[in-house]
């Protein structure tokens, strides 16, 4: 059970990783051994210590500390600090008041290989340079709930476990084994015996309900950045390019809400899986 500690020294170390200018510091802080990353709100954080993440430490405000919810965070995160102080008290540390008044200090796991990660998997997001946390986010809740079994990511991807994306996933980068990639992603996924699709606005490009791939055992989908796109070189080694219909006038969708179109179409026996 998580112990208590009433927030009195503002400066203290510990409480310091939880201000959001610090952030972008926390993966590299402590790595390789140690790397910190910060789930808000109790049911996110509850959702990457059951997916066996472990908890550095916790805090929370004073108006949340006996909710049912929070109770049980403390409880599974064991022996380590709970630093506890009033809304306004935190604020002073955080920079802006607290997501449902809970912040978890959560350590990293290694990074798995990749050939792991796919291992079984019969559908795979493959987030190509998506440096955008709100939509990497977005996606990973969408793979989460519309039958992608993996993700992959190519190194110039924002970081999963960066706060807003696990913030706008609700915990489900907690829910699917993900990885970064070096090297050729798609040729990998061949090799493996992965048909591969990818997403763009080619006049070649097939919409995905094509049968021509929603029939295919394992399928990976290619999904490239905001403003430009998947790369020429990953469009043209894919297997297939696929382009969600449109009215007249409107060629393209935020990629987070293409991924969730193009993610429920390519998993037609998705009422049939288990919901995360």
């Amino acid at each position: 059970m998580a112990y208590r500690r009433d927030i009195t020294d503002l400066t203290h170390p510990d409480i310091a990783l939880y201000n959001e200018r610090a952030e972008v510091r926390l993966k590299h802080l402590y790595e390789p051994e140690q790397g910190l990353f910060i789930a808000e709100s109790a049911r996110v954080a509850l959702r990457a210590l059951e997916a066996g993440y472990r908890a550095h430490s916790l805090l929370i405000s004073e108006e949340e500390l006996e909710k049912e919810e929070v109770l049980r965070l403390q409880e599974l995160a064991g022996d380590v600090p709970c630093y506890v102080g009033a809304e306004e008290v935190l604020a002073q540390i955080t920079g802006y008041h607290l997501t449902r008044g809970v912040l978890c200090a959560c350590y990293r796991k290694p990074l798995p290989e990749a050939a792991g990660v796919i291992a079984g998997a019969k559908r795979v997001a493959v987030l190509e340079e998506i440096n955008n946390p709100t939509n990497a986010g977005a996606i990973f809740r969408n793979a989460a709930a519309l039958g992608m079994d993996a993700v992959l990511l190519t190194e110039g991807c924002t970081d999963p476990l960066y706060r807003r994306a696990i913030r706008v996933s609700m915990g489900c980068v907690f829910a699917l084994p993900w990885t970064f990639v070096k090297g050729n992603v798609c040729d990998l996924l061949k090799e493996e015996g992965f048909t591969t699709v990818a997403t763009a606005l080619r006049e070649d490009a097939i919409p995905p309900h094509d049968a021509r791939i929603t029939g295919r055992e394992r399928l990976a989908v290619f999904l490239g950045t905001e403003d430009s796109g998947l790369s020429a070189e990953t469009i043209e080694a894919c297997d297939f390019r696929v382009r969600i219909p449109m009215r007249e006038g409107v060629d393209s969708l935020n990629v987070a809400a293409a991924s969730a179109v193009i993610f429920y179409t390519l998993t037609p026996d998705i009422s049939e899986k288990t919901p995360h």
